[in-house]
């Protein structure tokens, strides 16, 4: 994983800024997402509903397509900020100013796994043998969470012709997908998952989060030095996530979707209302920002399933709460 990060980090990253929320005089945050879904719902609705611009916050983000990514904009200071799975921040701990955790935002895996055939009331996990499943990249958490499901169910790549892919970049599976005839079945997020199965390009049969269940799969990290510099920002900004997930969690969806549809171009409220509904559904954000021992070791559990975590690191090694705990101590 070390030669890994280091030819991540030789990268050439382009990302485009999709929001500027703010006061022109406000403090600027750079922020590194690793994908663009409904599932940081109340990150965009902090941004749409003017939360952080009520604490003199601008918040510029960009979609880096991809955690390895996202963790490459931080370690050369190009983001501020990164949305992303803690796997990135347990293959960088190494670093003299290492990344740490210092919020939780969602609680479980947000991907759907999709099919080319109707199978909605007849699925079974099972069912996937001698299949060809689009799995996620290499060392990401959607592949290891896809792959421990799997596994759990007795399906192993290359066994009884099963196929647990992971060769396909994360920001290209729907495509080879839809493209490939060969391609059985893939994990998608929202709102793509509801897109494909609106336009009778896939069939939605289960819920990947609901299988593997709690982990801490999306967090908001900092390089040490900046939560050390810039403590009064990462409060306002965490302060601002938390007011979105109040909204996003006990507001109508039809209101949420409202309020999202701003960042979402050519998603109707309706679709965009489906996707906040499953999220709803599957228990998917955290109402605290700390995240658990418990679930810290699940997720390593996940990676030592999938071979990709070489040596313990412990839970305290990657995180950094003392902002999240003095939220929570306050509200």
């Amino acid at each position: 994983m070390k030669k890994a990060l280091a030819t991540m980090l030789a990268a050439i990253m382009v990302a485009v800024p999709l929001f500027v929320t703010g006061c022109a005089d406000g403090k600027t945050i750079r922020l590194s997402e690793v994908t663009h879904s409904i599932f940081y719902a109340p990150l965009y609705v902090a941004i749409n509903n003017g939360y952080f611009a009520d604490r003199g916050l601008n918040v510029t983000l960009e979609n880096a397509g991809g955690t390895d990514k996202v963790t490459a904009s931080l370690v050369s200071n190009s983001a501020d900020i990164g949305l992303m799975g803690v796997e990135g921040v347990i293959y960088s701990e190494s670093m003299s100013d290492s990344l740490k955790v210092f919020g939780q935002l969602t609680k479980r895996d947000g991907s759907f796994l999709v099919s080319k055939k109707n199978e909605k009331e007849t699925f079974k996990w099972e069912d996937l043998k001698g299949k060809r499943v689009l799995a996620g990249r290499t060392g990401g958490v959607p592949a290891m969470t896809m792959q421990y499901v799997m596994n759990g169910y007795g399906l192993y790549d290359g066994v009884d012709g099963t196929h647990i892919d992971t060769s396909v970049a994360f920001n290209m599976m729907a495509s080879v997908f839809e493209s490939d005839d060969t391609v059985d079945y893939t994990t998608l997020f929202e709102p793509t998952a509801t897109e494909y199965e609106s336009t009778g390009r896939g069939y939605i049969v289960a819920s990947v989060g609901k299988e593997s269940g709690e982990v801490p799969y999306t967090a908001f990290c900092a390089k040490q030095s900046y939560l050390k510099d810039n403590a009064d920002v990462a409060e306002k900004f965490l302060e601002a996530v938390m007011e979105g997930y109040e909204f996003v969690t006990t507001k109508p969806s039809s209101e949420v979707a409202k309020a999202l549809v701003a960042s979402f171009e050519g998603m109707s409220e309706e679709s965009l209302a489906i996707a906040v509904d499953s999220y709803n559904e599957n228990d998917t954000w955290c109402a605290s920002p700390i995240m658990t021992k418990t679930s810290y070791n699940r997720l390593k559990e996940i990676m030592e399933n999938a071979g990709e975590l070489k040596t313990d690191v412990p839970y305290e090694d990657v995180i950094d709460f003392t902002i999240a705990e003095k939220i929570m101590k306050e509200a």
